[in-house]
């Protein structure tokens, strides 16, 4: 429970089916210096989580899991970032820490199943041991882009009380169960970097390996230099600190990063188009159907899945688009789909 208006509802949902429940909140980062924190990390929120708790009727708990965010998700953003890539810290958070610790918290409590506010929806073969992690039914707020990660043990004992249903319908359903918070503002940013300033948080960071170098053209031409790799990711527009404008004054965008060298290319929009592109560390949700078969793959959470042609690799699997997409970015998780079925997901290479 994050204190937010989903993981309360989602309580407050299964309370009234009757669950035995209890409520465990996760403290994984504390502000530094004068940096604010977002939700689900400011002890404001924890607070909102014990109200929530108490509203109930349920027992809760915080647990001190700030060495394992940093460990599992916050030391692989910044490294990341300083290579030149951009990571999915929330694939990390759910897949490291947040469920996994859940279900060893889960035995200690003696529970059976673990439930989240996620919009997301687990199917159970009832003949089986199977399960199947599909999309949560509102389409804009759908997070199993964050889930593929989850092992399957752990996912056959998940439940997702909102999978179901719309965002309106979860701040009704809190006000009808008078849950405290039920019309509480969303969190859009990184909890850990609230005021979205990446390269800030990242020149903050303990360590070195911040690469300065250049912004060049696609022919190799330098048009500036820039304070390091990590202030940029692949199909971004703003923020190059060029002054002067691209010939034909089209606006210029990122293409790749070249670590490396610290070059950063820039060029036109159109040469952000990809045909394909490689995964690896991979993990799958469901058997693939073949060494190769047809599916859609999303490569970002707010990106439409779009079909591809996947082809198991040694290292993972290779997408190949029938329309080539755009702004495809090393890091960032790419999430196969047969329909609204995760079949499973990798890290962009």
């Amino acid at each position: 429970m994050s204190g937010g208006v989903d993981s309360s509802v989602a309580a407050a949902l299964l309370h009234e089916q009757g669950h035995d429940l209890v409520g465990v909140t996760l403290h994984l980062w504390d502000a530094e210096g004068a940096q604010k924190v977002g939700r689900c990390c400011a002890p404001e929120d924890r607070e909102d989580a014990r109200r929530a708790c108490d509203a109930i009727g349920i027992p809760h708990f915080v647990i001190d899991e700030r060495t394992a965010f940093r460990e599992a998700v916050v030391d692989p953003f910044v490294e990341g970032y300083r290579r030149g890539v951009t990571p999915s810290p929330c694939v990390a958070c759910n897949q490291h820490v947040k469920l996994g610790r859940l279900a060893q918290l889960a035995d200690s409590f003696g529970c059976i199943q673990i439930a989240t506010g996620h919009y997301a929806r687990v199917e159970r073969d009832p003949g089986g041991d199977s399960v199947t992690l599909r999309r949560g039914h509102d389409p804009s707020k759908d997070q199993s882009y964050f889930l593929y990660g989850v092992p399957r043990s752990i996912l056959a004992r998940m439940l997702f009380p909102l999978g179901g249903i719309t965002k309106d319908a979860t701040r009704a359903e809190g006000r009808r169960l008078g849950v405290p918070g039920w019309d509480k503002r969303d969190s859009q940013e990184l909890c850990f970097v609230p005021d979205g300033d990446i390269g800030g948080f990242v020149d903050r960071a303990p360590g070195d390996g911040v690469r300065p170098g250049r912004v060049v053209d696609q022919a190799g031409r330098a048009l500036g230099t820039h304070e390091g790799v990590h202030r940029f990711t692949v199909g971004q527009r703003k923020g190059l600190g060029l002054v002067a404008p691209a010939e034909g004054g089209r606006p210029r965008y990122v293409l790749r990063i070249v670590p490396d060298t610290g070059d950063v290319v820039v060029g036109d929009g159109d040469a952000l188009a990809c045909g394909s592109l490689e995964a690896g560390k991979v993990e799958w949700t469901a058997a693939p159907p073949s060494d190769t078969f047809e599916a859609d793959v999303q490569i970002r959470h707010h990106h439409r899945a779009m079909p591809a042609r996947i082809e198991l690799t040694e290292l993972g699997f290779r997408a190949s688009f029938l329309t080539p997409q755009r702004a495809v970015a090393p890091g960032q998780a790419a999430v196969v789909y047969v329909g609204d079925q995760v079949v499973g997901g990798g890290t962009i290479l």
